[in-house]
């Protein structure tokens, strides 16, 4: 998957009702894309802006649809920065949607839902001749793994976590800045619908055939290798998850990781959506990945990454120095403190 933006683009994102805190998407392009977000859509916050929540990125308005958007903004695309549980279409968004594509805006999507295969949107945009870009349809001609991943000569880090949304890809983004700014020659391999909208190209392998996940993993990460010396793999899901973690599996085998970092995030205790399932502690997931990675490529949790949004810096400071004890390796919060302590580690 590929996605035409560069960073002479304009885009607007849509968050109705969830920015920021469930608007994963949103936020991390709003931290990480080299494109220029000039509006955000949130029918509940209109009036306020980007910057009243998120203060460390690139302030925008936000406004209550993509007419009002319109108003103030001349973007070349709507991209939709939700994805609910199942990555279903919330028909709220419709007005939005075919707003965007009257006015000459490319739609990406990183539903389960396919824009293209709605019949409103796909004649309009035919009409129009603009893209519809749906980041989770896989490539047509994956295949199983070969096993080859482990051959490869570049370093492979692979972010895995105690469940969804505890930071794996902010942690990759953070590494692999970190590492650029000391000139290594490190890439970042996308495997997730906002990894995917960040980097502009990468496979989703949560909406891959389950046969040819790990497969998935394995094309990236040769093709990956081939221009870095350092790759650093954007995880997905909790080996636990009751519903994700063959994703997670598909990913710990597909590309054969040196090094894991593991994600956690402060106070959780159950699966988010799944709160009759408890989270374990910390060390039972050290086990779990290196004891399901030893038969295929041995590995090891090398650092940790803890998302400490919901303290202060000196309570965040002994948070992390806590789960370092846990871990046994070095941690940090890599967007409150940087990820150079733990990029030493890796490297």
């Amino acid at each position: 998957m590929s996605i035409p933006l560069d960073p002479d683009d304009s885009v607007v994102v849509l968050a109705h009702e969830k920015f920021p805190d469930r608007a994963k998407t949103a936020v991390g392009v709003l931290r990480y894309a080299d494109y220029d977000v000039t509006a955000v859509l949130d029918r509940n916050r209109a009036g306020e802006t980007v910057g009243d929540h998120v203060p460390d990125v690139r302030d925008a308005p936000i406004v209550e649809s993509m007419d009002a958007a319109l108003d103030v903004t001349d973007p070349d695309a709507l991209l939709i920065g939700i994805s609910p549980i199942g990555g279903g279409f919330d028909e709220s968004w419709r007005p939005d949607v075919r707003a965007a594509i009257e006015a000459g805006c490319d739609v990406i999507a990183g539903l389960h839902f396919f824009l293209e295969d709605d019949e409103e949107f796909a004649a309009l945009a035919a009409e129009g001749d603009v893209d519809l870009i749906d980041v989770r349809r896989p490539p047509a001609d994956l295949t199983v793994s070969g096993g080859r991943a482990r051959d490869v000569d570049a370093e492979v880090v692979l972010t895995v976590g105690t469940d969804c949304s505890t930071g794996k890809m902010t942690t990759t983004l953070e590494l692999l800045t970190a590492a650029r700014e000391r000139g290594v020659d490190a890439g970042f391999v996308p495997t997730g619908q906002t990894g995917i909208m960040i980097a502009g190209w990468g496979i989703p392998v949560d909406r891959t055939v389950a046969d040819f996940a790990a497969g998935a993993v394995e094309r990236m990460i040769l093709e990956a290798a081939e221009d870095h010396d350092v790759l650093f793999v954007e995880g997905q899901g909790t080996i636990i998850h009751p519903a994700y973690s063959g994703v997670t599996c598909s990913l710990l085998h597909g590309s054969m990781p040196d090094a894991l970092v593991m994600t956690h995030s402060v106070g959780r205790e159950a699966i988010h959506g799944y709160e009759d399932y408890a989270i374990p502690p910390v060390e039972t997931y050290v086990d779990l990945y290196e004891g399901l990675a030893a038969p295929v490529a041995p590995t090891n949790v090398a650092a940790g990454a803890l998302d400490t949004r919901t303290l202060d810096d000196e309570a965040a400071r002994e948070a992390v120095a806590a789960y370092a004890d846990t871990l046994d390796a070095p941690a940090t919060d890599p967007v409150r403190f940087g990820a150079d302590e733990i990029l030493d580690a890796l490297l």
